[in-house]
């Protein structure tokens, strides 16, 4: 089955149409993906509900799926992938693990461990191989911290770092691991949701924070940011809105060309509530949600919706072309350009 969409976009001038294509790779399976890294066009690994794990190395053709033994249970929010054999792996909920595989997947190395009741990690992201950072909602107002220069063998927790204690009801969405992204070789943006949204930042691997407000949709528990992405230090976007009210889009969409100082609405938002949203070009951006995929091809000033399909995270290679889309009931699709 391929589902064809047709996408049209005018401009004073100039008119041009782009074909996109979504072809289903997996579908039938009781798990919720939301985790998902596209190491390249050929090796992809995503994670999910009932503890997890999938793995292609031949560009989504051929799929294996793994579960951790002694981890079925877990909930993986979020997978970083570094080739066809390494991989870490974080779950949402009370007890938090960080596993690691160095083989492929056959075996887990649990790296860290945390029983606090509230314990809840939403994401994580990699500068290189070596240092990465995870971060989660707040214990005791504090925002949860942790950083590796191991390559997730050992874990520091840093929470005190953060000077600001967050504000009750402000916290993480782990919708698709990407309230969190890396930038350069420093810098790292976190962006919170729920009662207040801020955008908080580090350009020195998380030693030391500033925030900026995000004029989100936000107040409610199912209000803010569920993901962002920045195509270099100053340019970038957030998406969200309300789960619960998938298909309004009033303010659930910001750009900023300075690093999140100011942010500024597009002319024509997504369509209704996003999880997921990545930039393909300096110019093309996608973002996606439970009601559906929407592409801009003016760096996000106007969005046009390309599928109604329910979605939780888009990805892109990180050294190729493949763009990936992953939902519910172990969904996961192809989104090409013709």
């Amino acid at each position: 089955m391929k589902s064809w969409i047709y996408f049209i976009c005018f401009i004073p001038a100039v008119c041009f149409s782009q074909v996109y294509n979504l072809t289903p790779l997996t579908s039938g399976t009781t798990t919720s993906l939301r985790g998902m890294s596209i190491v390249s066009d050929q090796v992809v690994w995503v994670s999910g509900s009932n503890g997890s794990i999938g793995k292609t190395t031949d560009g989504g053709l051929n799929w294996q799926w793994l579960k951790p033994v002694g981890y079925e249970k877990m909930d993986f929010r979020d997978i970083e992938a570094f080739d066809n054999n390494r991989a870490i792996v974080i779950n949402a909920g009370s007890p938090a693990y960080v596993l690691l595989t160095t083989d492929g997947g056959k075996s887990w190395k649990q790296t860290y461990k945390n029983l606090d009741s509230a314990i809840f990690l939403d994401g994580m992201d990699f500068w290189d191989a070596k240092r990465g950072i995870i971060f989660g909602d707040p214990i005791l107002n504090r925002m949860q911290l942790l950083t590796t220069q191991d390559g997730g063998l050992s874990w520091k927790n840093i929470s005190a770092n953060l000077r600001w204690n967050l504000l009750t009801g402000e916290a993480g969405f782990a919708a698709s691991g990407t309230t969190i992204r890396v930038v350069g070789k420093r810098k790292v943006y976190v962006v919170s949701g729920g009662s207040t949204s801020n955008l908080y930042y580090s350009s020195n691997y998380g030693v030391t924070w500033d925030f900026y407000k995000c004029p989100i949709l936000q107040g409610e528990s199912s209000t803010g940011p569920f993901s962002m992405a920045f195509n270099d230090e100053k340019i970038g976007v957030v998406v969200g809105g309300n789960y619960l009210k998938d298909n309004e889009n009033t303010n659930n969409i910001l750009l900023t060309s300075n690093g999140g100082k100011t942010w500024s609405r597009p002319l024509k938002p997504v369509s209704g509530y996003r999880s997921g949203v990545i930039y393909v070009t300096d110019k093309v951006m996608m973002a996606t949600g439970s009601s559906g995929t929407d592409v801009s091809a003016d760096a996000g000033v106007s969005w046009y919706n390309i599928s109604k399909l329910n979605f939780n995270v888009i990805q892109k290679s990180k050294t190729g072309k493949l763009i990936l889309v992953a939902g519910n009931k172990g969904q996961i699709y192809k989104i090409t350009a013709n």
